[in-house]
């Protein structure tokens, strides 16, 4: 195993990059720069097999070790940005206006590129390590559209592993759990039609915005009164859509939110539910409902043998009192799930300090995270691949 200070002198060089990165973001599958940027640095470790194109943006390189043959892992890291007004206020803020790096995906691809470099200039494993850059996370179907056009069987990847910087824990600690890590996401529309009128005159119409809050209200039982208080459930109302006049009923109101669980009857649960209380609310005022319901990110489960590897690996870098291995779920969602359900291997948490909340304007990657993050895919490579 390798401590941290084995991977210092890396640090100055990737945060360069990350700075380079952060300074031009690009959005969901739209990340031709910053994959252009990647290939180019992979090229220049002298490494021979990398392929672009993936999922559109997408890079796969794959390092094969001097010990012999053996199995292959991935590694993943995401390369887009947010449109976000940043207001972080650095010296290397966003250059493009109404886009930034607001989750740190350009310090998971700094990190993961100077993995690269480290492991193409020492190949102590057996077998080979691929390494995944991928668009679109904040999209949340990169990973699963990497998946669908064959990324485990083309480069017949084995296990595979995530990583996602976290404010709020200490730069230099890590957080990851057995099972479930964070949550699934779904997303539902419901679009209440009444009978409009003036707003003078509301006993002459059927209100659909009184009949809108009344079902705001009911979705908030299914969660304190429907569900069991030790499982986690969160249904959130993020949009109504009524009239734009001051005077006017509507005709109908569309409103929509999200649905975060972590357990398949959960969701199951919130699916069929939502729709019963919005139908029942509705009639109940003489109105009818239109339900959408759309299955996004599942739950990101960590396997059991992918998170004593990456448990090891992280206290190889940091010792074993700064690796949190039973750290709470989270109810946030990552596409990286997609890729756990198709291959074995875990997700952790690396620590970014007490910085500005992830997707917040002010948010900004720490620096300082960055030799530990490349010190923990060092160390999953060397142990899991060990000669």
């Amino acid at each position: 195993m390798r401590g941290v200070e084995e991977f210092r002198g890396l640090k100055a060089e990737a945060t360069e990059w990350r700075h380079h990165l952060h300074q031009n973001p690009e959005l969901d599958y739209r990340v031709h720069k910053t994959a252009g940027f990647v290939a180019e640095k992979l090229a220049s470790f002298g490494i021979n097999h990398i392929e672009t194109g993936i999922a559109e943006t997408g890079v796969v390189a794959v390092i094969e070790g001097e010990g012999g043959e053996g199995p292959t892992i991935g590694l993943r890291a995401d390369m887009d940005a947010l449109p976000i007004h940043e207001a972080s206020q650095k010296p290397w803020s966003s250059l493009v206006e109404g886009k930034m790096h607001a989750c740190g995906h350009d310090g998971h691809t700094a990190m993961l590129l100077g993995a690269a470099k480290y492991l193409a200039g020492t190949r102590k494993f057996r077998g080979s390590v691929a390494l995944i850059f991928q668009p679109a996370e904040e999209d949340g179907q990169g990973a699963d559209r990497m998946v669908r056009e064959g990324l485990m069987d083309r480069f017949g990847i084995s296990q595979v592993y995530g990583m996602h910087n976290m404010p709020g824990i200490e730069v230099g600690k890590f957080g990851l759990r057995d099972g479930t890590m964070m949550a699934a996401l779904d997303e539902f529309d419901i679009i209440v039609k009444g009978r409009g009128g003036h707003a003078a005159t509301p006993h002459k119409a059927i209100d659909p915005v009184v009949i809108c809050a009344q079902i705001i209200l009911g979705l908030q039982t299914l969660v304190s009164r429907y569900t069991d208080a030790t499982e986690a459930l969160v249904i959130s109302v993020t949009r109504i859509n009524a009239s734009e006049g001051y005077h006017i009923i509507s005709d109908s109101v569309a409103m929509g939110g999200t649905v975060r669980s972590v357990s398949p009857a959960l969701r199951d649960f919130a699916e069929k539910q939502i729709k019963n209380c919005a139908e029942n609310i509705a009639r109940a005022y003489g109105a009818e409902v239109e339900f959408r319901h759309r299955r996004l990110e599942p739950l990101t489960f960590n396997h059991t043998v992918g998170t004593r590897a990456a448990v090891a690996a992280a206290r190889g870098v940091v010792g074993e009192d700064s690796v949190d291995h039973n750290t709470k779920p989270v109810m946030v969602s990552e596409d990286f799930s997609y890729m756990l359900n198709a291959r074995p291997g875990a997700f952790i948490f690396l620590g970014n300090g007490a910085t500005a909340g992830l997707h917040h304007p002010a948010y900004d990657f720490d620096d300082e995270a960055i030799p530990f993050g490349i010190g923990y895919w060092v160390n999953l490579v060397e142990t899991t691949l060990a000669v």
